[in-house]
């Protein structure tokens, strides 16, 4: 993993015997969150931790990017690259950054109290540990497109069967005809509509055939959208690797998986005395799949069919920032971060306890939840269909229950109209008394007789 590299290089003249100031020189790579530009300056998790341990110990420093950009490695013939090979070359006096502590660094170097504790797993894409289960037929939409579709269905349904009360073409003679759309018929309706078989009889009022018209264009868009996104599910082989532990990850063939390429993490893999591991590694080597930093990783595990391996610490923002990536429950390799230093330099002390003094007030907890706690960026591609992804379908079915509703209100606010005319009464009196025999009201019929009736 390649995070924050800070190397703290000092010059030899500044040091002074008690408690003078130190000017240090803090070289780094720009990655986030240990450290990120911010214009010319740079901000991050370790730019934090400098300043605080700056305040404490008393020193000022300068920053600078690191010249091959690793942690350090020791080659076959016993050289260190990267900020272990310049504080033990005299380069440089400290190393801030997200530098794991291990048993080989701590013979070369001299380490500090540990200012971050963290481990090692793994994330891939959420795609690829999805399991297999009873409701694997509601798969295709997720919970808020289910509530939707229960919603509109309701909604079309109740819209239907008052339109077919109010519409004088549907129910022309309220005393005399049987309702023919009751409300168990109209949600039969929408039923068969759905299914595409179709159930008569059929709307005859204009406001009910424009619902009807609606919702059988929503039906058949809605249908193509759940089978071809169930078809690409059920024909994925991603979708039947279900990988949530190491062992999993050990035992498939058809995901990759790697770590950065002489890190630490890819160091367990190669020196450990487990077989799975050991085995991963061999895997790893084969595959050549070893990435050259955490972005590479990162990004390959966003392409689909790759598991990337490193510290969860820094797995943690990357989940943070992808909703699409998730993190294995599984850690392993419990390890800690911490500052390394010359041997016999003669601030670490004071760094060591001004760093438990900052864990002991939550200066550090602060930090962590200042540079982690963002909110994932969302990037869906394939998955379960949301709501908003067929938002214009949605308001296409609202648009279309509106209109069907202000034209069988019309239709009977017109037959109003004639009737008060011949009858020569109010309008509103027509139409509350029509409203009446429609909707199973009490309303008194006072018409007065016609001569065609007196006759």
């Amino acid at each position: 993993m390649r995070s924050c590299v800070a190397l703290v290089l000092l010059a030899l003249g500044a040091l002074a015997v008690h408690g003078d100031a130190k000017e240090l020189s803090i070289t780094t790579i720009k990655e986030e969150p240990y450290a990120t530009s911010r214009g010319t300056e740079l901000e991050g998790y370790c730019m934090d931790l400098l300043t605080e341990l700056s305040k404490r110990v008393g020193f000022t420093y300068k920053i600078h990017v690191v010249k091959d950009g690793r942690y350090g490695v020791m080659d076959q013939s016993g050289n260190w690259n990267g900020m272990i090979g310049e504080v033990i070359r005299g380069e440089a006096d400290l190393a801030v950054a997200p530098l794991t502590l291990t048993s080989v660094r701590e013979r070369h170097v001299d380490m500090s109290t540990p200012f971050l504790q963290t481990g090692l797993g793994f994330i891939l894409n959420k795609d690829l540990v999805s399991h297999e289960s009873a409701l694997s037929l509601l798969a295709p939409f997720t919970a808020d497109m289910w509530v939707g579709l229960l919603v509109s269905f309701l909604l079309t349904g109740l819209c239907i069967f008052l339109v077919s009360r109010m519409s004088p073409s549907e129910w022309a003679d309220p005393d005399k005809e049987q309702h023919t759309f009751t409300l168990l018929h109209s949600f039969w309706y929408i039923t068969g509509a759905l299914t595409l078989q179709g159930a008569g009889p059929h709307p005859k009022a204009l406001g009910g055939r424009v619902i009807s018209a609606i919702w059988w264009i929503f039906a058949v868009v809605l249908l193509a959208c759940y089978f071809a996104n169930f078809y690409a599910m059920i024909h994925t082989d991603k979708k039947h690797a279900s990988i949530t532990t190491f062992s999993d990850l050990a035992n498939q063939d058809l995901i990759e998986y790697g770590a950065v390429e002489g890190g630490s993490t890819s160091q367990f893999f190669k020196t450990s005395k487990v077989p799975l591991y050991h085995r991963m590694y061999e895997q790893m080597e084969k595959r050549r799949s070893f990435v050259s930093s955490t972005a590479e990783g990162v990004r390959r595990a966003q392409e689909g069919n790759f598991a990337f391996i490193g510290e969860a610490v820094s797995l943690d923002l990357a989940v943070a920032r992808y909703c699409k990536l998730t993190r294995s429950e599984e850690v392993v390799s419990e390890r800690a971060y911490s500052i390394a230093a010359a041997p016999g330099f003669s601030l670490l002390k004071n760094i060591s306890i001004a760093i438990l003094e900052l864990s002991e007030a939550g200066t550090l907890a602060h930090l962590r939840n200042k540079w982690w706690s963002r909110s994932c960026m969302v990037d869906h591609e394939g998955g379960s269909l949301e709501a908003h992804d067929l938002r214009g379908l949605f308001v296409l079915l609202g648009l279309g229950l509106g209109l069907g509703v202000l034209l069988a209100l019309l239709e009977l606010l017109s037959k109003a109209h004639r009737q008060a005319r011949d009858d020569k009464r109010s309008c509103c009196s027509v139409l509350t008394s029509e409203l009446g025999r429609r909707f199973g009201g009490t309303a008194d019929s006072t018409e007065p007789e016609s001569d065609k009736s007196k006759a």
